[in-house]
């Protein structure tokens, strides 16, 4: 009983992960229908930017929660306004345009930090599962999971500031007809998805490791756990989270982590196979 309720743990720890690493993205993509490649980066940024302040002496936490998410979310937005801002639309050109910030990024870092492995241990200890121990930090991030999956949609689904940001992706020119700046809306939802970036790359370095090259780690799956979601944002990430968090973590278990993630990656290409708008495609179709 003891090895089912630990692998059952470390399942909810990797779905969490997923769904975290995901979310930034998830805001980027699915409203502003921006591909940003350097989505890895901006975990790395806000992974470095923990580090950092809590080496300077700050609080372990308020590096995480707070600086790490202050500290990329303006990155993003100097980002929006010198580079994105003149690529809405050119979905091909902000690829290139991201996936070249992302080389640049990673190359400024190497030079700054050089190439070694950076990070500090995961707080708040570990309690025992049974026979088994569990570290307390992944229950952390299964609860920080939780409280940003509903932040996030009462935020989009209850404030103004979310209604016109929703409105203003939907219909810019009706938006703006009624007062609204939308530049300002585009340039503050990217800072928002840039920050919740730095956030989760902050919530992971204690487990991760952070070096300049991290963020390869989580892009590729922080794009296909978005895209098998579907249109509808944070219904579809974390739909697709539960499933290939899932799948990927019992794939680990049963053999290597490399084997788990392509497991991850095969169950993917057969939703989409199946499901070509993805899961909130076919479900879901309301959710935000």
């Amino acid at each position: 009983m003891d090895i089912f309720l630990a692998v059952g743990f470390q399942v909810l720890s990797g779905i969490a992960t997923l769904f975290i690493t995901s979310l930034g993205l998830a805001i980027i993509f699915g409203m502003m229908r921006v591909i940003n490649l350097a989505h890895g980066e901006f975990l790395m940024l806000g992974a470095y930017a923990a580090i950092l302040s809590a080496r300077a002496g700050l609080n372990i936490w308020l590096a995480m929660l707070v600086v790490a998410p202050l500290v990329v979310g303006v990155i993003g937005l100097i980002v929006e306004r010198l580079i994105i801002r003149r690529l809405y639309g050119r979905m091909i050109d902000t690829m290139l345009a991201t996936w070249g910030l992302s080389l640049a990024l990673i190359g400024a870092v190497t030079m700054i930090f050089g190439n070694t492995v950076a990070g500090f241990s995961a707080p708040l200890g570990s309690f025992a599962i049974g026979g088994f121990t569990a570290s307390a930090y992944a229950l952390f991030l299964i609860f920080a999971a939780i409280f940003m999956l509903f932040g996030v949609w009462i935020v989009l689904r209850f404030t103004s500031a979310g209604l016109i940001a929703r409105g203003t992706m939907q219909n810019a020119e009706m938006a703006a007809a009624l007062g609204v700046a939308p530049e300002r809306v585009y340039a503050v939802t990217f800072a928002a998805g840039s920050a919740l970036s730095g956030l989760a790359g902050a919530l992971i370095a204690p487990f991760s490791g952070v070096v300049p090259t991290m963020g390869t780690s989580y892009i590729a799956k922080a794009f296909i756990t978005v895209i098998t979601g579907g249109a509808a944002m944070l219904a579809g990430t974390f739909s697709a989270s539960f499933l290939l968090g899932a799948v990927s973590t019992f794939g680990t278990f049963a053999t290597t982590p490399v084997f788990g993630e392509v497991m991850m990656l095969a169950v993917a290409i057969v939703l989409l196979r199946l499901l070509p708008q993805g899961i909130t495609g076919r479900f879901f179709r309301r959710a935000l």
